[in-house]
């Protein structure tokens, strides 16, 4: 098992916090590039359960996302609003909710990336 990276725990210390959420990030793990803005753990759990909960079908799932144990440092970075990055578009082209181990990303930089066709 790998150890994480001590500069992306405090990125992620700091959402957590609430000192921001405009925090905007892409990262690599398990091959696939992730790019998006970060949102903390109770913001990213509430909206994944609001869309459940408006869900015909998945709305029984929509508890198991209530409130989070904090967990000190933090574990997982929380994307909104996030694409995966596939040849020269973005999957989904609206963007998503993804939570990824910070343990298991292998690269990252700041800021997020779209393609133009320009």
């Amino acid at each position: 098992m790998s150890k994480p990276d001590e500069l992306l725990v405090a990125v992620a210390a700091l959402v957590e916090s609430g000192q921001s959420n405009q925090m905007s990030l892409t990262v690599v793990t398990g091959g696939a590039v992730i790019t998006g803005r970060l949102a903390s753990e109770a913001v990213w759990r509430q909206r994944v359960s609001e869309v459940l909960t408006a869900s015909d079908r998945l709305s029984e799932f929509s508890a198991a996302f209530g409130a989070p144990t904090t967990s000190e440092p933090p574990t997982h970075l929380h994307f909104h609003v996030a694409r995966i990055l596939q040849g020269t578009v973005g999957i989904p082209e609206t963007g998503g909710m993804y939570r990824v181990a910070i343990e298991d990303i292998s690269a990252w930089t700041v800021g997020d990336f779209s393609y133009t066709d320009h």
